[in-house]
């Protein structure tokens, strides 16, 4: 990593959209984590599916010594791991399903055969009925139930293949009566805002239920990102998207429930409904799945990343490429320099005009679309947001404007959490007490950040009286003189 890069003003990302990297044996390191901010990583996810606490209280550690180091707000998501269905295992080890024979699934604790193996989750003998397919070992397996009594599903092989001890189990047409949170994900969540997590990824999300116990469990000492990797989900998703803080879009366990020709509608989907909320969403899942062994990706990965960065995401998310692939620093090289070609197309800007919510009847919204539409039409250089809640900021980034939002809060929990936010610079700074000193200040970080210089416009925005969560209700064009910093 050259010098350059290591001196660059806190704020000065040259892209809007984030990135996210998972954290693992090829990138648990503080040097590891410190190159892999450098190449451009704004969140780092813990994944609480692998390793044990003390594991993760080491990487926490390393997170935020190289947050210390750097000087800019890092974000760190722990994404728990929510309940894992899998069959149980057979006498010798696997079998061979033919397609058309019956299979039988029960709750009998004893090695399998071609014939029957046990289910060990009396939920989804509770939730099926005849006509419900069950899906084995990511959907290699298809069974469609024929009969069904209280701890037995009899089944017709639909499409067959090879089957093998603890398979993973997924019924995509039912909801099942299953918690998304386990006893294992209540322990890692302890944990985890004990360790002071900015984000808490809630898996094996089926409806906003799920999303309002993790909150009231969460008490906001962390935000809520609702993983929408279930049919459910999806047709839950306007009542999930109003109770969480922002989603995800998982497509691995999508991909298996859903047929795989309805994820990239649904992706698109899920992005627009999110922008229109102001919810940040993270499209993750075999991003860039070749580069865990290859050091370029195939032509088609790019795709898929640049079609996530143009339809505006907030950010795009490496899992294995960057936990245990073998090039997890060109990984994230790989999708910077995608991000920001994607974000400089003459297209990029029009599209996210076509694609704007309409500020809803209220000053706050009207003060943010009113700050994008005067930034550009003066060419001002950035938008400066003052914000205590992150709800300013979060108003400023919905508006997607072509100037560099700068957004300053006196509070390291606020400036960490926005660092998921699709625009948003964000900086810890004193808060305000006053206008001249709020104008003052604005040009003083702009310039510093390396945002704006002298004789360059911005725009600020913040809420009056200062420090009143919510209340964006002053606009002000400021003009810097170069002055400023003497």
């Amino acid at each position: 990593m050259n010098q350059s890069q290591k001196t660059k003003p806190a704020a000065s990302r040259e892209r809007k959209t984030r990135i996210v990297a998972t954290l693992g044996p090829a990138s648990s390191s503080y040097d590891q984590i410190r190159d892999l901010f450098y190449a451009g990583v704004d969140v780092f996810r813990l994944n609480m599916s692998h390793g044990d606490h003390d594991d993760k209280r080491t990487l926490f550690k390393n997170i935020r010594d190289v947050e210390t180091e750097v000087g800019r707000p890092v974000a760190i998501l722990a994404d728990l791991q929510g309940p894992k269905l899998r069959i149980g295992t057979f006498a010798d080890e696997h079998v061979l399903l033919k397609e058309g024979q019956s299979f039988t699934l029960d709750l009998v604790q004893k090695p399998g055969d071609e014939k029957r193996v046990c289910l060990p989750h009396k939920e989804i003998f509770a939730a099926i009925e005849p006509g419900t397919n069950i899906l084995l070992d990511d959907g290699k397996i298809r069974l469609a139930v024929s009969e069904k009594t209280a701890d037995t599903a009899t089944c017709t092989v639909v499409v067959g293949g090879p089957l093998s001890n603890r398979k993973g189990v997924n019924v995509p047409n039912a909801v099942l009566p299953l918690a998304a949170l386990t006893e294992k994900d209540r322990k890692d969540l302890a944990f985890a805002l004990q360790m002071k997590a900015d984000w808490i990824a809630l898996s094996f999300v089926q409806r906003a239920a799920d999303v309002a116990e993790a909150k009231r469990l969460i008490g906001g000492k962390a935000a809520v990102m609702a993983k929408i990797e279930k049919p459910a989900a999806v047709q839950a998703l306007d009542e999930i998207l109003e109770l969480s803080d922002g989603v995800m879009v998982a497509r691995g366990d999508l991909g298996v429930e859903e047929p795989v020709e309805k994820v990239p509608g649904i992706q698109k989907q899920i992005i627009a409904k999110a922008r229109k909320e102001g919810k940040p969403v993270v499209v993750a899942t075999q991003m860039l799945e070749s580069m865990i062994k290859a050091p370029v990706p195939t032509r088609a990965e790019v795709s898929d990343v640049a079609t996530a960065v143009m339809d505006g995401a907030d950010a795009v998310m490496l899992s294995a490429e960057s936990a245990v692939g073998d090039y997890p620093i060109e990984a994230v090289a790989v999708m910077n320099r995608v991000a920001k070609r994607i974000e400089g197309e003459p297209t990029y800007f029009t599209n996210r005009h076509d694609s704007r919510a309409d500020p809803t009847a209220n000053t706050a919204d009207a003060i943010t679309a009113a700050a994008r539409q005067v930034a550009n039409t003066v060419g001002a250089k950035a938008i400066v947001t003052f914000t205590t809640s992150g709800s300013t900021a979060m108003r400023a980034a919905r508006e997607r404007p072509s100037a560099p939002i700068l957004t300053l809060t006196p509070r390291t929990e606020i400036a960490r959490k926005l660092s998921i936010v699709w625009g948003l610079h964000t900086v810890k700074t004193r808060d305000v007490t006053t206008f001249e000193e709020m104008i003052g200040k604005s040009k003083r970080m702009a310039m510093r950040q390396g945002l704006a210089e002298a004789g360059d416009r911005i725009v600020v925005t913040a809420g009056f009286p200062f420090g009143t969560p919510g209340a964006t209700n002053v606009l002000h064009i400021a003009w810097i003189n170069g002055n400023e910093l003497n």
